[in-house]
């Protein structure tokens, strides 16, 4: 590779490690944690700490707590290579399954509180034994559960289809060459 090519792939990497930053903000995901996943996601091998910290500039202990929350989201994965002391890590390299995953954490993490507090809304507002109290809440809180739980129905669905299936579903015929058949 000439130096002209390595520059300009650098600069590709670190516009994509940016840009992924600042897309993880507007998601509410830390600049920093986003950033990690990034790198991680375009790397060809495991990197160490050592390697995320050097490569994106940041402290150790800013790499620590990142890593820690992308493994718990369970996008990452920490990997031990023989005859290495320090560990390294990975993240889903498939977009399809690094998508199922991101979104099954943020429906743990998002929706299924918000579903809750208005069931129990809902209850505790059937509970008032003055009909007319409450009663525009109660429609607007109803409507709103709906919503979440028919998401949550289409969700389920889409989930549990192949990557073909969820394209035709959309009426996409992209090429899928290695996607075709496989389970998520």
């Amino acid at each position: 590779m000439t130096t002209t090519t390595a520059n300009e792939l650098e600069r590709i990497r670190e516009r994509f490690i940016l840009h992924w930053g600042e897309m993880g903000q507007l998601w509410g995901i830390n600049r920093t944690m986003a950033q990690i996943h990034a790198l991680l996601f375009i790397s060809t091998e495991a990197l160490s700490a050592n390697d995320l910290m050097d490569e994106l500039q940041i402290s150790r202990g800013n790499v620590s707590m990142a890593l820690r929350e992308l493994i718990a989201w369970g996008i990452v994965t920490r990997i031990h290579i023989k005859g290495e002391r320090r560990e390294y890590y990975t993240t889903e390299k498939d977009v399809w399954k690094m998508f199922r995953i991101i979104a099954r954490e943020r429906k743990r993490r998002e929706v299924d509180p918000t579903i809750e507090v208005l069931r129990q809304s809902m209850t505790e507002l059937n509970d008032i034994s003055d009909d007319s109290v409450g009663k525009y809440e109660r429609e607007q809180l109803k409507q709103l559960l709906d919503f979440f739980e028919t998401g949550i129905k289409v969700y389920e669905n889409l989930d549990s289809q192949t990557p073909t299936s969820v394209l035709k579903l959309l009426g996409k015929s992209l090429n899928l060459k290695g996607l075709t058949g496989m389970m998520m």
